[in-house]
């Protein structure tokens, strides 16, 4: 599926750094964070500063929707994180939406089931998909997300309560997107 999809990429300034979409047409591929910067812990959640760069191609014909529509996600979950839930997801293209799999599964049920703020163990989201000794495949399904934050692996944790890792960008990253999104669960 992939390789018949014609990419294009746009680029978001995060208070993490910078983030790159990728989708076609159809949809987003992938949000990857390119830098790992961590704002200061005395720094303000409410007022964090992005900007999205247009693409490559100037031409109105090559601007896709679905990245406009995540971009616009993202934004909001870092400037203004109670309006999300209210916002539209952008259509998702990668692969992995594409088959009915275990990680397909275990992606949708963690995006509608684990809110804002909250965490879940690995093995507490295997039984919500109906295969409580999955735990190591939930893993795996975690560090496969090609679109994290839209699909929070970040609030995925050992049942011992420990973090845990969060692929490519490590554990600071991790405890700053739940930082981020407790910060307002306390409002």
């Amino acid at each position: 599926m992939a390789s018949t999809c014609r990419m294009k990429y746009k680029f978001l300034e995060s208070p993490l750094g910078k983030i790159e979409l990728s989708g076609c047409e159809a949809g987003v591929h992938g949000i990857k964070l390119l830098e790992k910067r961590i704002p200061r812990p005395d720094s303000n959640h409410r007022h964090c500063e992005t900007s999205v760069s247009e693409n490559e191609c100037k031409d109105p014909e090559e601007v896709i929707p679905a990245l406009d529509k995540c971009a616009a996600w993202l934004e909001a979950y870092f400037h203004a994180p109670e309006t999300v839930d209210c916002l539209p997801l952008p259509a998702f293209h990668h692969p992995i939406f594409q088959q009915d799999s275990f990680r397909r599964q275990v992606l949708l049920k963690l995006m509608t089931a684990v809110k804002m703020g909250d965490t879940i163990s690995y093995q507490q989201l295997a039984a919500l998909v109906g295969k409580s000794r999955a735990a190591r495949a939930v893993g795996g399904a975690m560090r496969n997300n090609p679109v994290p934050i839209i699909v929070p692996c970040h609030r995925v944790i050992y049942s011992s309560g420990q973090m845990g890792n969060y692929t490519g960008a490590g554990v600071d990253v991790k405890e700053w997107l739940l930082d981020h999104e407790k910060h307002l669960k306390r409002k």
